[in-house]
């Protein structure tokens, strides 16, 4: 077992503890509303079991992995639904370079993903119908006519935007990879 999935497994014990059921009871009663989409769940389970952002994150998340439900869509098709469904061969062909990178963990924000080692390197998602967003944190780094310097105290220190596929280029992974 990766870490990822030894956090994910403490996460998900540590939930069982909060709301005095076990993963299969979890499981059967978000089955039980007949929702199929991750945000409608997420949702969901902080309304009515009270829990915080990220528990009901990972909670959706096994649920709509189970077996039970195996034709659930992943998560990301919630993001790239309609009008910026274009975007999505951007985003697999930019989520396809980051994991030649190693090892992190992936969730599911309110409309991008948020990668991490120990910390948050980036965030991948739709800024516009046509325009990807990525967002970046790099030490040391100086901005390019691409990488855009984000004023501080937001949640990364630089963007860049893509259109297209073929914007996923070397300089693209050098600003992941660095």
């Amino acid at each position: 077992m990766n870490v990822i999935e030894k956090a994910t497994a403490t996460q998900l014990k540590n939930i069982e503890s909060k709301t005095n059921k076990s993963l299969d009871e979890l499981r059967k009663l978000i089955l039980a509303t007949g929702l199929s989409k991750h945000g409608e769940i997420r949702d969901l389970l902080k309304r009515d079991l009270a829990l915080g952002h990220g528990d009901a994150n990972a909670l959706a998340n096994m649920a709509l992995k189970s077996e039970a439900n195996p034709q659930t869509a992943c998560p990301e098709d919630e993001i790239y639904a309609g009008p910026k469904a274009e975007l999505r061969p951007v985003h697999d062909k930019l989520m396809s370079a980051v994991k030649g990178f190693g090892a992190f963990e992936v969730a599911l924000k309110k409309g991008y993903l948020s990668l991490r080692h120990k910390k948050q390197f980036a965030m991948v998602g739709p800024a516009t119908r046509t325009q990807m967003e990525l967002g970046l944190n790099l030490k040391g780094q100086a901005p390019t006519n691409r990488l855009i310097a984000i004023p501080p105290g937001g949640m990364c220190q630089f963007k860049v935007r893509i259109s297209a596929t073929n914007e996923v280029d070397e300089e693209q992974h050098f600003l992941i990879e660095g």
